[in-house]
């Protein structure tokens, strides 16, 4: 169900003036939907409205059982696939409208860092409703400061660090089963492929962090970012494994369709690991999961999976 957002001609409304002018619209909706959830002190401090942007948000948010308070998500909240389903959708969250999140009357927003375009978010900060921004985070701590930090924001403190100590167990019962391992596999991550050519992950990105905590080696790690790679690099850096997303290859085929890949180490032994992005990359509740499947992809004689698909 897609929710319409208002449109405005292009340079209408800049965002100094718009935003004390869209908070003071939409100051009576919110009191309203305050009003609503019982109009006493106590129930004013409980967040009913909720909008969700950002993927591993609305994850930990149903984690915790908390879906009911949740108006509205972005597009990137695909799992549960009820989210999108059954919610409107805000957009993409890097290319919000500000008037459409506040049109919805929430009482409470959480963002995920790099939500945009900046003055969209500066509209939204600058509405008077508690708005709370969640670090992406691509590490282990950072995903659990994460589900922190939403839990602490809906008043499930105590669940999200529980949460968070499971999460804790997880890795390090992984870590003591790769521990033991010493030839590591070299991994390409491919997380698109433009004419034959494909997009790789290098430090400092989710791919990366998710690639070392399944005991592998990232091929392209003096690279920051994301590259896109010519044939020749993409051959020269001989992975022993590719690891891609669904829909990753050109027009959705298997990149080892592509010679310059099927010319690899992992081509020629068709060592090729497709997974779902948001759960592998998305460092939400599922996270440790997605990790133990990629390592078990790696090492499937040293490292038991979880039997749930990729």
């Amino acid at each position: 169900m897609r929710f319409p957002l208002p449109t405005r001609p292009a340079g209408f409304w800049p965002a100094a003036f718009a935003a004390p002018l869209v908070a003071a619209c939409l100051w009576p909706l919110g009191t309203l939907a305050q009003a609503t959830a019982g109009g006493t002190g106590a129930a004013e401090s409980r967040h009913e409205r909720i909008v969700s942007i950002g993927g591993a948000i609305t994850e930990i948010l149903y984690a915790l059982g908390e879906d009911e308070r949740i108006v509205a998500v972005d597009t990137t909240s695909r799992y549960p696939a009820e989210a999108l389903a059954q919610k409107p959708d805000t957009g993409y969250l890097r290319r919000l409208s500000a008037e459409g999140v506040l049109s919805l009357a929430p009482d409470l927003v959480l963002m995920e860092e790099g939500a945009g375009p900046p003055e969209a978010v500066e509209m939204i900060d600058a509405a008077g409703i508690a708005v709370r921004h969640v670090p992406a985070g691509e590490s282990v701590e950072s995903l659990k400061d994460k589900i922190r930090i939403v839990a602490d924001a809906v008043e499930r403190t105590d669940e999200g660090a529980a949460m968070a100590d499971r999460i804790d167990v997880q890795f390090a019962a992984l870590d003591a089963e790769l521990s033991t391992i010493r030839d590591r596999k070299r991994v390409l991550f491919i997380l698109s492929m433009s004419d034959g050519r494909p997009n790789a992950a290098g430090r400092n990105t989710a791919a990366d962090a998710v690639i070392a905590l399944s005991g592998g080696t990232n091929v392209l790690d003096d690279v920051e970012g994301y590259k896109v790679l010519s044939t020749e690099a993409a051959t020269a850096l001989s992975p022993d494994v590719i690891v891609t997303v669904s829909g990753a290859g050109p027009g959705g085929a298997d990149p080892l369709s592509v010679p310059a890949l099927a010319a690899t180490p992992a081509g020629r032994t068709g060592a090729l690991v497709t997974m779902d992005a948001l759960r592998l990359l998305g460092f939400g509740p599922r996270t440790p999961a997605a990790v133990r499947d990629l390592a078990s992809r790696l090492y499937p004689d040293r490292v038991a999976g979880t039997d749930k698909t990729p």
